[in-house]
Formats: structure tokens, C-alpha cells, sequence
């Protein structure tokens, strides 16, 4: 079953139980989905939805660093509890050994042997990580490598 059908599923089910929460949290992981099917004129992928699910995880992070520089303890617990009802859709995050392999690939696949070539191993890596690390992770780890 689809990423995308999955939390169609659980809407309905969640509109049954009167779950507030994960009602909205769906809804806007929903929304988010078919807004960028109807920006590209296509169906995404898998690695596509998961991508998507991935910013909204991302935007709910941020806005909890918001919440405590603002000293805001009730919306610091709703994005928790958001992350956590996104979370059961993600697949599970590569390890830091995981990406350092996959990095490596794609380093000996480009040829790349300095900073200046992180372009190249960024532009195949990226699309074989998606959805499963953050890009900012993965930068990270191909710089190490290459520095």
C-alpha cells in the first residue's frame, strides 16, 4: 500500500475515533502531498511522498525550537506528538554507517577526490537517500570524505 493511500486510511480512521490530533496531523501531511502532485502534474513516488512527509517532520522540528525560545511548553508537546504520528509513515532513517557506505559508492562512481567534486557525488547520492536522511546529514558526511 502507498504512503499516500496509507494516511487516507488512517484519516478515515482517525475521523471515526474523534483523534483530533492525528485527524490534523494527516490532513496536512495530505495536503502537502497533493499540492506538489498537482504543482508537477504527476503522481509522486514513494521516495517522493516520503520526502514530503520527511519537510513536514523537518517544519514541525523547527517550530518546537520556536515554541522554546518562546518558552511555550503546550506547543513544544503538540509537535511531538505531530513528529510522532508522521514518524509511523517514514521509513526507517539510515545510520550514519549506512550513508558513510553509500557516500562511498557514489564517491568511487564520480571519481570525486576533492571538495570541489561534492557536486557530483551530492547529485547521485542525494536521490538514493531521500526521505530516509536529511540532506544537511548527508552534505555533512560526503565533506568529511572528501576533506
Amino acid at each position: 500500500m502507498s504512503v499516500k493511500s496509507e494516511l487516507e486510511k488512517d484519516l478515515t480512521t482517525a475521523m471515526r475515533n474523534g483523534d483530533a490530533l492525528r485527524k490534523r496531523t494527516i490532513r496536512l501531511a495530505l495536503s502537502s502531498i497533493n499540492q506538489v502532485e498537482i504543482d508537477q502534474g504527476h503522481s509522486l513516488t514513494e521516495p517522493e511522498a516520503h520526502a514530503i512527509l520527511q519537510k513536514e517532520v523537518k517544519a514541525r522540528r523547527e517550530a518546537m525550537e520556536d515554541a522554546k525560545r518562546a518558552g511555550r511548553q503546550d506547543l513544544i508537546n503538540e509537535s511531538i506528538n505531530e513528529i510522532e504520528v508522521l514518524q509511523v509513515y517514514l521509513p526507517q532513517p539510515l545510520t550514519t554507517e549506512e550513508i558513510e557506505a553509500m557516500a562511498r559508492t557514489a564517491i568511487a562512481e564520480t571519481g570525486a577526490n576533492s571538495g570541489r567534486d561534492m557536486g557530483q557525488v551530492m547529485k547521485i547520492l542525494l536521490p538514493r537517500v531521500q526521505g530516509r536522511a536529511e540532506s544537511s546529514q548527508v552534505s555533512q558526511i560526503v565533506r568529511q570524505l572528501l576533506g
